[in-house]
C-alpha cells in the first residue's frame, strides 16, 4: 500500500470568500481584549462603543497580480492582527459582524 500525503489546505470558516488582497477579520470583542490584559489594569467603559481593531484572520483572497505575477498576501488564516480604525467594510453573516480590509490596511500580526 502507498502513503498517500496529504497537504494541509486552510479553509474558511465562512462562506465568504475575499477576493484580491482583501482579509476577512473577525474583531475580537470586549471580552477577548480584556483577557489579553496581562497588567492588571482595569480599562473604562468610555471606550466601549468604539470597535475593535484587532481580530483574528478568517478568510484570505489569492493576493493581487504585479506585473503579470501574482503577489500572494503575507497574512495567514488564523492570524491575530491589529488594523487601521477606518480601512475596513462591515459585513454581518449569520448575526456576526465580521470585517472586510485590505491587506495594506494590517498594521501588525500579534504573537
Amino acid at each position: 500500500m502507498k502513503k498517500v500525503k496529504s497537504k494541509k489546505v486552510q479553509k474558511s470558516k465562512s462562506n465568504i470568500m475575499p477576493l484580491g488582497s482583501r482579509v476577512l477579520i473577525r474583531p475580537f470583542t470586549k471580552d477577548e481584549l480584556m483577557k489579553k490584559n496581562t497588567f492588571g489594569i482595569i480599562l473604562p467603559d468610555a471606550g466601549s462603543k468604539e470597535k475593535s481593531e484587532q481580530g483574528i484572520i478568517l478568510a484570505l483572497g489569492p493576493g493581487d497580480y504585479q506585473d503579470g505575477k501574482l503577489i500572494p498576501l503575507k497574512v495567514k488564516v488564523g492570524d491575530k492582527v491589529a488594523f487601521s480604525k477606518y480601512g475596513y467594510e462591515d459585513i454581518t453573516l449569520n448575526g456576526e459582524e465580521l470585517y472586510l480590509i485590505k491587506e495594506e490596511n494590517i498594521l501588525a500580526v500579534l504573537k
